[in-house]
């Protein structure tokens, strides 16, 4: 239990106490900042502690925003502050400074008492009346400490200093619905269009009814998992009850994944195990889908595997796009471009913001033509409309962030390089060439390495698609493919277009992939390869959600045990040029096997461990995509 310390006497008739025990906290009083020192040293190390003004009048649901948010190591609002076990050792010195007279910098961004974050006066060394909590904070801000200080909008949050201010606090809590303004910020502040308009007007207050019950988002993950799988089995009958039920358990799936992060967001309930699972159950739902359609359409007598398998290609090189252009540039100087300018006017426009946001199809938009296509057409016609959809989003969003990088004056950091030369995925022998092509010109041809990668992927793509089973020409340009892939990440990739260097070797594997497959002919080939590409992307899925969690990249083990984007074309290559059709189908069943134990025994046991060892709660939000 966290362990909430109260300063000062308490005042009649509050509910402050109560209101702190509701949010889960033991609640102490000290008379004094050496008793609240006390108190503080008293509480075990592996629990949250907070120190309160006893005198504080506000809503509820600032206190749970101030003190019980699992994200932030250290976080104040006006008349509180507290600390996580990552975060005590800053409140421990700011509170023995208090105690010893040591004045503390002044601090510039001490919040005001209208539960803003304006500059105050720093409060002097007074007596505990004064407002301990609030010269806590001042002085962990003037420290230097990573103290989050959380949006409150119009919930109050204030100390006041005569009964006439406490009741017109009193008056003014009074005055608003915290119960409202907590459901409204359950919702995503950033959606697409469908899931804005026509899922999160309810599923809040399914979370709500989630909250009210005791269920974790993780919990909800899991039943819209299940929900989705449940879809593909219907889709995978291929009768026309089976494709309307299909349809309708998507669509209820989807509900539940946007009930799943607005209870996070409802009940403060965020972990890093939950974003993880947030982030890959919603790619293997869509996957999962698209193979339930597969099936059902074969027991009809249509074989559109290589639709779903280009389906599941596209969508992953659209995700792979979003991830190397964001991680190239978070963190990048000078950020600024023309084009990020005309986007930024767009966005001061109501309607163009939400026909931006309808064009790229993001997850609501793309399901719900999934589930309506499903129950009145044939998964033939499914899968044409969404690889349209999706090839026009996928063109759109490139092509603006291409013009961006090339109209802006950026410079990348080598956290950035780093972060794309961890999501190119290059395996032992794209290394090994690598240390011997050092001497390469520090940029490739017309300032970008992406363009060093780009010819090798080309062609052994076509050189899958366009050779009949068995030749000898995919392994030659394999061959080249690993030489062109070890130029690429010779050196570091911080030219302007080197983010566009992972999304190439993902379209180059998992295209050669699906072509080596479909020019084999035989039953179970593109099966197989749905699998084994289904295998790699979730390894390349997990490299992202690693990423983006300040984790690093999977273990070096782990990506030479898989060889690496560049070691599985060439084995792929190799396996279809000496093996028969369906001895083939066969290994690339084994292959698919085997990296997916290898990932997911690798990813489970990381993030479960990470959860358990207390890594840092956190909540992604993800791109609408």
């Amino acid at each position: 239990m966290s362990t909430a310390i109260l300063t000062g006497q308490p005042v009649p008739g509050s509910p402050l106490e109560a209101e702190l025990r509701s949010l889960g906290f033991d609640v102490r009083a000290a008379s004094g900042p050496g008793e609240a020192e006390a108190l503080l040293a008293a509480v075990p190390a592996d629990r949250r502690v907070a120190v309160v003004d006893a005198r504080f009048v506000g809503h509820e649901h600032a206190l749970r925003l101030g003190l019980t948010d699992p994200r932030f190591p250290l976080a104040a609002i006006p008349g509180a502050v507290t600390a996580q076990p990552a975060g005590r050792q800053a409140l421990t010195r700011a509170l023995a400074r208090e105690n010893s007279g040591t004045d503390a910098p002044a601090a510039t961004d001490a919040p005001g008492t209208d539960g803003t974050d304006g500059a105050a006066p720093a409060h002097g060394r007074t007596t505990l009346a004064a407002g301990l909590p609030d010269r806590l904070a001042a002085g962990l801000a003037a420290e230097g400490a990573d103290l989050h200080r959380p949006e409150l909008g119009r919930l109050v949050a204030t100390v006041p200093d005569d009964p006439q201010a406490r009741n017109e606090a009193r008056q003014a809590v009074a005055a608003v619905d915290d119960e409202a303004i907590r459901l409204k910020s359950a919702v995503k502040a950033r959606d697409g269009f469908f899931t804005t308009f026509c899922i999160s007007p309810y599923s809040r207050y399914l979370a709500r009814w989630c909250a009210r019950r005791g269920l974790t988002p993780n919990q909800v993950t899991t039943a819209s998992l299940l929900t989705a799988l449940i879809a593909a089995g219907c889709a995978a009958t291929g009768t026309r009850a089976g494709f309307v039920a299909a349809g309708v358990l998507l669509l209820a799936s989807f509900v539940l994944d946007c009930t799943d992060g607005q209870l996070a967001r409802y009940s403060l309930q965020y972990s890093t195990l939950g974003a993880w699972l947030d982030a890959t159950f919603d790619r293997a739902k869509e996957y999962a889908y698209y193979a339930g359609l597969a099936l059902g359409a074969a027991r009809g007598g249509d074989d559109v595997w290589a639709l779903a398998l280009g389906a599941m290609v596209l969508q992953t090189c659209r995700h792979v796009v979003d991830f190397s252009f964001n991680e190239a540039n978070h963190d990048a100087t000078a950020n600024t471009s023309p084009t990020a300018a005309l986007s930024d006017r767009l966005d001061g426009l109501g309607w163009t913001v939400w026909a931006r946001r309808m064009i790229v199809l993001p997850i609501g938009e793309r399901w719900a033509m999934i589930a309506v296509l499903t129950a009145v057409t044939t998964p033939r016609i499914t899968f044409y409309a969404l690889l349209v959809g999706c090839s026009f989003a996928a063109l759109y969003t490139t092509a603006g962030r291409v013009l961006r990088s090339l109209t802006r004056r950026a410079s990348r950091t080598d956290r950035a390089a780093r972060a794309l030369a961890d999501l190119a995925d290059s395996g032992p022998l794209a290394e090994a060439l690598a240390r011997r092509l050092r001497a390469l010109p520090a940029r490739g041809p017309l300032g970008s390495r992406a363009l060093v990668a780009l010819p090798g992927a080309a062609l052994v793509v076509a050189a899958a698609a366009l050779t009949p089973y068995g030749g000898v020409l995919p392994v030659a340009m394999a061959g080249l493919y690993v030489l062109t892939s070890a130029a690429a990440v010779a050196l570091p990739l911080k030219g302007a277009l080197d983010w566009l260097v992972p999304p190439f070797f993902r379209a180059a594997e998992y295209g050669t992939v699906l072509a080596l497959a479909a020019r084999a002919e035989v039953n179970g080939a593109l099966p197989a390869a749905y699998g084994l590409v289904a295998a790699v992307a979730y390894h390349h899925y997990d490299t992202v959600y690693r990423i983006r969690g300040n984790a690093g990249a999977p273990p070096h083990w782990l990506v030479r045990a898989i060889g690496g984007h560049e070691g599985r074309v060439l084995a792929v290559a190799v396996l279809a040029a000496l093996l028969t059709a369906s001895q083939f189908t066969v290994a690339l069943t084994v292959l698919a096997v085997a990296v997916a134990l290898l990932v997911l025994a690798e990813s489970i046991r990381f993030w479960v461990t990470a959860h358990r060892g207390g890594a840092p709660a956190v909540h992604d939000e993800g791109e609408p995509a």
